[in-house]
């Protein structure tokens, strides 16, 4: 996240279950004291952990039948593309319609600036669409008139979910809080390899100078331990060391001051050093009984195993450092407020940011329109999505369990599949 903000480590559940990590991090929220839309389906609470919510099962729209795309595609028309169904067959639900479009029209002015880096779109592709949304008052109906849908490689999608966190904090020391949430240091140095050989192109590390060398930064532990301590860098301070691990993961989020006031904070900067997610730490550990690789249990088995709970979380070395947030909020990738059960994070190489995408899941509160306005550290490759459900304890029971497999649909400017199949470079996926 880029560009203002900061990032995620992208689908939480996940993130800590694997070893995602980014250069970049986004957050996520609504605005401060609006209820998160809701969305069709309401969620129950999953029998296996409590905290975890499941939305009802629903029955994906089958994908449309293609040979699988290479596996090494690094953007959509490398992958593929194919029609997929009339949008007029989809079933849009108006009130989600209505939240998608006014996100779209967010998203206008950098989506007709910005290079696609998927190969489908051209910013001037996107103009008759933006103009049409400025005046629109039929969510639904502007998004059958002006979009056509496609089906990147196979079409096969997977959804995570993630939120805002809110945690006990307080701008200054006092009893109670006491862990240090920390800006971003002055001494931390970013390096751009690119110039440097070019089988680096593209790489960044962190670091800082000691004398004539660069040297990695203080991870995780040295950090905990007192590596910055007196340099007065601490913004605020945080009730709870796991609650600000799990908001570092999600890499923005608010603290809840003694007073009742609210903080803000965002992505300002990370340590350099490579994320590691406990999750799968401990599930090959033998820690995690089943059911418990969410979020809530994860934070469970912490919570009662505190002296082992510290270390296993001292094996992340990466730390993200934080700036605290004003104006409208928080931001995603593209330099907008991101939305609660609206935004959702995509791979920028497979899904044009700013685009709307209809989402067919096995998980009815995952399906729709959403818009992607984020990007994310474990966000890779084609129909890969991770859903921004805002704050509060709903958004953190949902995201904390969100796992959906279905079928991913872009919606394209009408004309863009007729564009691509006539131009040397649009490839469509064979069919079986």
């Amino acid at each position: 996240m880029r560009g203002t903000v900061g990032r995620r480590f992208g689908g939480l559940a996940l993130a800590l279950l694997t070893g995602a990590c980014s250069s970049t991090i986004v957050p996520a929220g609504v605005d401060r004291g609006a209820p998160p839309p809701q969305r069709a389906a309401p969620s129950t609470t999953a029998p296996t952990m409590p905290g975890v919510k499941v939305g009802a099962p629903a029955t994906p729209i089958a994908p449309v039948a293609v040979v699988a795309p290479p596996a090494d595609a690094t953007s959509a028309i490398a992958a593929g593309w194919v029609a997929g169904p009339s949008i007029t067959a989809l079933p849009i639900e108006p009130a989600a319609a209505e939240r998608a479009l006014a996100a779209f029209r967010t998203s206008c002015p950098s989506l007709q600036r910005r290079t696609d880096a998927t190969g489908l779109t051209r910013g001037a592709d996107w103009a008759p669409a933006c103009a049409a949304a400025a005046g629109a008052d039929d969510a639904a109906r502007f998004f059958r008139d002006q979009f056509e849908t496609i089906q990147i490689g196979e079409g096969k999608a997977f959804a995570t979910g993630y939120y805002e966190p809110e945690i006990a904090g307080s701008r200054t020391r006092r009893p109670g809080y006491e862990v240090p949430v920390y800006g971003l240091p002055d001494d931390l140095v970013e390096v751009d390899l690119t110039p440097f050989a070019s089988d680096l192109a593209g790489r960044k590390i962190r670091g800082r100078v000691e004398g004539r060398r660069f040297v990695p930064y203080p991870d995780r532990a040295a950090i905990e331990q007192g590596a910055l301590a007196g340099r007065g860098l601490e913004i605020a301070y945080a009730a709870d060391p796991i609650e600000l691990f799990f908001l570092q993961v999600q890499g923005s989020g608010r603290l809840r001051l003694p007073d009742g006031g609210v903080m803000r904070i965002g992505y300002a900067g990370q340590n350099g050093r490579a994320y590691t997610g406990i999750g799968a730490l401990m599930r090959d550990r033998g820690l995690l009984a089943p059911g418990q690789a969410s979020m809530q249990g994860i934070m469970a088995w912490l919570r009662a195993h505190p002296e082992e709970g510290r270390a296993i979380m001292r094996e992340n070395k990466s730390v993200v450092f934080f700036r605290e947030l004003t104006g409208p909020g928080p931001l995603g990738a593209m330099g907008v407020p991101v939305v609660g059960q609206t935004s959702v994070a995509a791979d920028p190489r497979f899904v044009p940011l700013g685009a709307p995408v209809f989402l067919s899941m096995d998980r009815a509160d995952a399906n729709g329109i959403w818009i992607a306005q984020d990007t994310g550290g474990a966000i890779k490759g084609a129909n890969r999505f991770d859903t921004f459900w805002g704050a509060g304890d709903d958004a953190r029971a949902i995201a904390g369990g969100m796992s959906a497999r279905g079928t991913a649909f872009l919606l394209v400017p009408r004309g863009t599949l007729a564009r691509l199949s006539t131009t040397a470079n649009g490839r469509a996926p064979a069919r079986p």
